[in-house]
C-alpha cells in the first residue's frame, strides 16, 4: 500500500513521497496510521506542510440522471516546518482519527466494490502537489457486523453496495454521504417489498441504522416507501440480533409507527411517505451480509471498478 509520484510541480530534481499505511483493515472511528517517506531531491527545500486526504467516490442524482465523482471527506495535516536537505531520507509518522461514519468497504476479507483512498499533499517551498491515491481498508464495527450477520442468516441477500452524496434528514449524519447497501428480501418479507436499502451512520456513542423498504402495491394502491430509523449501541453482549434485526422489518412493513423497545437495543422511529427528494438524499452504500451472503457475490468487474478509480484519479474535488 504504497503511493510514490515525483512532485510535476516542482520540477525535475523535486523531492519524492512514499505513504505507507500500516497492513491490515481500519475500523470506523479507529486509528488510521502509517508514515510518509520523503527523500530530497537535488536541492535542499523547505516543507512547509504534509497533509492526508480521505477520498472517496460517490455518486450523485441529478435531474439529467447520475454521476460520479471524488470527494475528500477528511483532511489531517501530519508534519510539516522543517527544511528537507539534498537527498535526505526522513519518515514522518502519523496516527490519526478515522471519522466514525467512514464506509466499510469489506467483510469477512471479501471486498464490497467501494473505493476510499488516502492522497498526501507535499507543500514545498511555496508550491505544492499532491500524490496518487492509495487504496484504504475498513472493516465493520463489531455492532455493524452483528446486524449484517443476521440478515445473512435470515434470508435476506446482497444486491449492491455504493455511496450517495447528500444527507439523510432526520439524522445525525456529519459526512456529506452516506452509505447505502442494497437487499433483496428475505422470504418471510417478501410479500411486502421488493428491495431493502440499509444506511449504517455510527458515532462515539452508537449507531444509527436506517432501513428502507420499496414496498409492493396492493390490489386498489400503488407501491410507496417505508422509512424506518433504528439506534443501537456498541455493546452487542447478550443480543439476539436476528430477533432484533427481524423485528425491524416487521415492523417497517407493518408500519406501526413509533416503536420503543429495549432502549439498551434498539430504539425505533417509523415513517410512512414518499421516498426522500434529492435535497434529502437516500440510503448508504456497500457491506456484505455474511460469509456465505457475501461470498459469491464480488464480480470482476465490481474490483475493475475500484482499480479504475486509482489508476485514473483526477482532480473532481
Amino acid at each position: 500500500m504504497v503511493f510514490k509520484r515525483l512532485l510535476g510541480s516542482l520540477g525535475v530534481g523535486g523531492p519524492t513521497v512514499d505513504t505507507v499505511l500500516d497492513p491490515g483493515a481500519v475500523l470506523p472511528g479507529g486509528t488510521l496510521s502509517g508514515e510518509v517517506r520523503l527523500t530530497g531531491g537535488s536541492a535542499a527545500v523547505d516543507v512547509d506542510h504534509i497533509t492526508l486526504e480521505l477520498v472517496a467516490r460517490v455518486e450523485a442524482e441529478h435531474e439529467d440522471g447520475e454521476s460520479e465523482g471524488s470527494v475528500v471527506f477528511e483532511r489531517f495535516t501530519v508534519g510539516g516546518g522543517f527544511r528537507l536537505r539534498e537527498g535526505e531520507r526522513r519518515a514522518v509518522r502519523f496516527d490519526v482519527p478515522l471519522p466514525w461514519e467512514t464506509p466499510v468497504t469489506e467483510l469477512y476479507g471479501q471486498p464490497l466494490g467501494i473505493a476510499l483512498g488516502v492522497r498526501t499533499e507535499l507543500a514545498v517551498t511555496g508550491a505544492r502537489d499532491k500524490g496518487d491515491l492509495d487504496p484504504l481498508a475498513v472493516r465493520p464495527l463489531p455492532v455493524q457486523e452483528a446486524v449484517l450477520e443476521a440478515l445473512g442468516q435470515l434470508g435476506f441477500g446482497f444486491r449492491s453496495a455504493d455511496l450517495e452524496y447528500g444527507r439523510i434528514g432526520g439524522t445525525g449524519q456529519r459526512l456529506p454521504f452516506y452509505q447505502e447497501i442494497e437487499l433483496t428480501p428475505a422470504p418471510q418479507f417478501a410479500y411486502g417489498a421488493s428491495e431493502f436499502e440499509l444506511t449504517f451512520l455510527a458515532h462515539p456513542g452508537g449507531m444509527e441504522v436506517v432501513v428502507e423498504a420499496d414496498k409492493r402495491g396492493g390490489f386498489l394502491g400503488g407501491g410507496h416507501d417505508t422509512l424506518g430509523r433504528f439506534t443501537v449501541t456498541h455493546d452487542t453482549a447478550g443480543v439476539d440480533w436476528n430477533t432484533v434485526v427481524d423485528d425491524w422489518f416487521r415492523q417497517l412493513l407493518e408500519n406501526r409507527g413509533a416503536v420503543y423497545a429495549e432502549p439498551h437495543h434498539v430504539h425505533q422511529e417509523g415513517h410512512h411517505g414518499s421516498r426522500p427528494g434529492m435535497g434529502t438524499a437516500v440510503a448508504a452504500g456497500a457491506a456484505g451480509l455474511a460469509v456465505g451472503v457475501v461470498g459469491g457475490m464480488v464480480a470482476a468487474e465490481v474490483v475493475d471498478e475500484v482499480g479504475d478509480f486509482f489508476e485514473g484519479d483526477e482532480e473532481e474535488d
